[in-house]
Parts: C-alpha cells; structure tokens; sequence
C-alpha cells in the first residue's frame, strides 16, 4: 500500500513490512514530502503486531540518491532560515526514530545510495547490498561537505583513511566495495537481494523481540561508553529487559536445559510455545 502522497510505499507480507522509497522518477530522492511520509509509515508501523522486521528498500533502480536538491534544498532555503530549520526537523527527525526503532531494521540497498542516504543506512541496524549497488558522498562535486550525518556515518563506519578518501574524492563505490569497507554487511548479485534480505529476516522475525530490541539499543549505546560505563548499562538493560519479559527469558532456559529442544550457539528457542 503507499500513503496519500505515494511518495512512500510499504506491505505487510508474514511478519516482514518491505518499505520502499517511492520516487523512482527521482531516483528516490528525499524531498520534504517524503520525509513526512516516512515518519507517518514508521508510527504506522512500528507497534504493529504483525509486524516483527522492517526492510527499507528503493522502487526502481534506487536506493535513495540522496536529498533532493531542488526541493529540499533550493525551495526550503527560498523560505529563509525557517524553511531550512523544518526540512532538517523533518529529515534528522524520521533518522533518528528509525535509529531507535521498537523492531529490527534491514537497508536493502538495491542501487543508488548517495549521500543523504547515508542517514537511513546508519539507521537500520543490519545493511545489505546489490553487487551494482552505487554508494557515494558526491558533495564535494557541487561545493559543500557530506551534510545530514553523512560525515559522521562514514567516520562510524569506515577505516579513518577510508572516510576521508571517500569524503574527498567523492567516487562512487559498488555494493562488493562496500561491504569490504563496512558501509553494509554483505553484498550480493541484485537478483539474488531480496532472497538474501528474507532469510535474514525470517531469522529476527524468529527471535524474543524484546531481547532485539535491548540487544539493538546496546549495541548502539555502548560505543561512547567508558568499559565500567557500559558495564553499568549493561546490567541495568537485562534488567529492564526481564521486567517487560522475564518469562520469556526462563521459557528459552526451560527449553535448553530441561528439554534439551535446542542449542543456544545454533538458534533460537521457540518463542511461541507459551510458558508450561
């Protein structure tokens, strides 16, 4: 289904929503429009109870090639500091909620991904990618620095060296690139993309969703943390965690040691059985 706009797209298929940039036209550039959109789906979304995984993707032969400079550039700046502030509110906005998303997130990068793109990237928590996939921090070419986190998401991601080539150059790099680089974890032929990205959501969707989602925020909280500071968190996260589930918890316990129905090191124990 898309939105009043169509500028986003998304359905629901066996606990799986496949959202999908939807300006393929454009390239999938984000425009104020989409923006707004985009928050609009992920409230939609995001406390859905079939809904266990979302996988951001782009319609056509897109990922997202970034802002739209006409209009999220040229028309918001036509409206004074105002217009600028409201884009980046409505841009960073959306980011940061995925970010910090109540269910696990996947980038199906299946072509362009150029730099504000590298916003969302960041955001979902795993990022696969079509060999023929583009990836780049074109800013330079035009006479401004990676903008909208893009700096920031290459320093995360990227070996030092490897950031300021790819800052200053601003050459674009294929899917095979950047998975060795770190910019997404795996890349693949794009016919076989999609296949890839189910199979890795079959395997989340399979999991305790609030260990996910703990386990997602950790992962992202630890990285500024002295060790005696995440040590710290870390206890108090699994406490959290057993309070909003603690029955789930001992259930996967009963399961392993009790049944003996599963192993830990291979998979996860079966989350729909109910507590005996």
């Amino acid at each position: 289904m898309a939105n009043d706009t169509d500028t986003v797209a998304f359905d629901v298929i066996d606990g799986i929503a496949w959202v999908r940039f939807n300006r393929p036209d454009k390239r999938n550039a984000m425009s104020p429009t989409l923006n707004r959109a985009m928050m609009e789906v992920l409230d939609e979304l995001e406390f859905r109870s079939d809904v266990a995984v979302l996988v951001l993707t782009g319609e056509g032969a897109a990922w997202t090639a970034g802002m739209d400079l006409k209009e999220y550039f040229r028309e918001t700046e036509a409206e004074g500091l105002k217009g600028v502030r409201r884009s980046q509110r409505e841009s960073y906005g959306w980011w940061r909620r995925l970010r910090w998303y109540q269910k696990p997130t996947i980038a199906m990068v299946n072509g362009w991904c150029f730099g504000g793109g590298y916003g969302p990237l960041f955001a979902c928590d795993l990022a696969f990618a079509a060999d023929e996939a583009k990836f780049g921090l074109s800013e330079i070419n035009w006479g401004i620095l990676p903008g909208g986190g893009a700096t920031k998401v290459a320093v995360e991601l990227l070996p030092f060296r490897k950031a300021m080539y790819h800052a200053l150059l601003g050459e674009p790099i294929d899917g095979k690139t950047a998975a060795e680089w770190g910019l997404v974890n795996e890349s693949v032929p794009l016919a076989q993309l999609k296949d890839r990205v189910s199979e890795v959501a079959k395997i989340l969707r399979a999991k305790n969703p609030v260990a996910l989602k703990a386990t997602k925020d950790a992962i992202r909280r630890v990285g500024v943390m002295t060790y005696d500071e995440a040590e710290d968190y870390l206890v108090r996260a699994q406490e959290a965690a057993n309070s909003f589930d603690n029955e789930g918890r001992k259930e996967g316990i009963r399961q392993f040691i009790d049944e003996k129905s599963y192993k830990p090191g291979l998979g996860a124990y079966d989350k729909d059985r109910k507590v005996r």
